[in-house]
C-alpha cells in the first residue's frame, strides 16, 4: 500500500535527521564545555548541560527510531513502532533532570553572590562562545523541523533543541550585560531562564507521551465524526463498542461493531461494506489498522452495552 511506502520512506528521513543532528550538537557541546570552563560561565555550562542533554536524547531517539523501524511478527504484531513513545518517554525524564541540575546550580550562585562571593565571569569569551552555539541549535531545528510533526519521538529531539536555541539567546544577553555592565548576577539569572524554558515543554512532551501509552483517544481525532461517517454508510444502521488509539504519533488503530441490513451482510455484499468502511477511515482520518465486526441488529441486542 501507498500508506505503508510512505511511513517507511519518512522513518527513513527521520533517521537522517537525528544522525545529522547528533553530529552538529556534538561539535559544538566540546566547544561549550571548554568555553564555559575557560569564561567561569554557569550559564554556558548549564547550556552546555543542556545540549549534552540533547546529544543523549537524539541518541536515544536514533536508537528508538532504528528499532521502530522492524517489521512485526509473531509477537511484537504492530511492529516497534512504540519503541518511539518509550524514547520520547526518556527525553522528556531526561529535560526534567537537566532543569533541575540547572536550577539548582544557579540559585547557589547566587546564593554565593549575595553572601559576597563573586564568581569572575569572561564575558567576551562567553559571548562568542553563545553565539557559536546559537548557530549550532538553529541548523539542528532546521534539520528536524521536518519530521517534528510527523514522528513524537522526532518531537520530542526537536523540542530539546528548540529549548536550547531560546536558552542561547538567554546566554547572549547575559553575556552582553557582564562585558557591558560587569554585572555578573547576570549569568546564573540566565541559566534559571534557561530551567524556565524546560519545564514547561518536557510536561507537554510528556502528556503526549502519557496519551498514547494510556491508549487514549489521539487528541486530533473525534469518535464523533468517525461514526457520521460510519453511518453514512450505505446499509449501515448503527455502530457502537468503538475504540480508537494510537501505536505512535500517526499511526492510529481502529475497532468498532457495526450494525448493518441484513442484505448487507450476504455474500458479496459483506465484503463490499468491509471494503468501504476500511477506505472511508483511511482516506478521511489516516487510520493504518481497522477492524470491524459486522452484525445485525438481533447479535447487537444481546451485547453489553458498556461501550461506546
Amino acid at each position: 500500500m501507498g500508506h505503508t511506502h510512505d511511513h517507511s520512506h519518512g522513518a527513513s528521513a527521520n533517521r537522517t535527521r537525528l544522525v545529522v543532528a547528533i553530529a552538529i550538537i556534538a561539535t559544538f557541546l566540546v566547544a561549550q564545555v571548554v568555553g564555559g570552563l575557560l569564561s567561569g560561565s554557569l550559564a554556558l555550562l548549564a547550556d552546555a548541560g543542556h545540549m549534552a542533554g540533547d546529544v543523549i536524547g537524539l541518541v536515544v531517539a536514533l536508537i528508538a527510531a532504528v528499532v521502530a523501524a522492524r517489521p512485526a511478527n509473531e509477537r511484537q504484531t504492530y511492529g516497534f513502532q512504540r519503541f518511539e513513545v518509550f524514547g520520547a518517554l526518556v527525553n522528556g525524564v531526561l529535560l526534567l533532570v537537566v532543569a533541575a541540575t540547572v536550577a539548582v546550580s544557579a540559585v547557589g550562585r547566587l546564593v554565593e553572590g549575595a553572601q559576597g562571593e563573586v564568581h569572575e565571569v569572561e564575558g567576551g569569551v562567553m559571548l562568542a562562545v553563545a553565539v557559536a552555539g546559537l548557530v549550532a541549535n538553529i541548523a539542528a531545528l532546521l534539520v528536524l523541523r521536518g519530521g517534528s510533526r510527523e514522528s513524537i519521538n522526532v518531537r520530542g529531539a526537536y523540542l530539546e533543541v528548540l529549548g536550547d536555541t531560546i536558552g542561547s539567546l538567554f546566554v547572549i544577553a547575559a553575556a552582553g550585560v557582564i562585558v557591558v555592565t560587569g554585572w555578573v548576577a547576570a549569568d546564573p539569572i540566565a541559566s534559571l531562564l534557561v530551567a524556565a524554558l524546560i519545564v514547561p515543554r518536557a510536561i507537554l512532551l510528556l502528556r503526549d507521551v502519557t496519551r498514547v501509552l494510556s491508549q487514549a483517544v489521539p487528541a486530533e481525532t473525534s469518535i464523533g465524526e468517525i461514526r457520521a461517517h460510519i453511518l453514512e454508510t450505505p446499509g449501515v444502521t448503527g455502530v457502537h463498542d468503538v475504540h480508537v488509539w494510537a501505536i505512535t504519533t500517526g499511526a492510529y488503530v481502529f475497532s468498532a461493531h457495526v450494525i448493518a441490513e441484513p442484505e448487507a451482510l450476504v455474500g458479496e455484499r459483506r465484503g463490499c461494506l468491509l471494503t468501504q468502511l476500511g477506505e472511508c477511515l483511511e482516506e478521511h482520518f489516516d487510520v493504518a489498522h481497522s477492524t470491524f465486526q459486522l452484525e445485525s441488529a438481533e447479535h447487537a441486542a444481546h451485547e453489553h452495552p458498556s461501550h461506546a
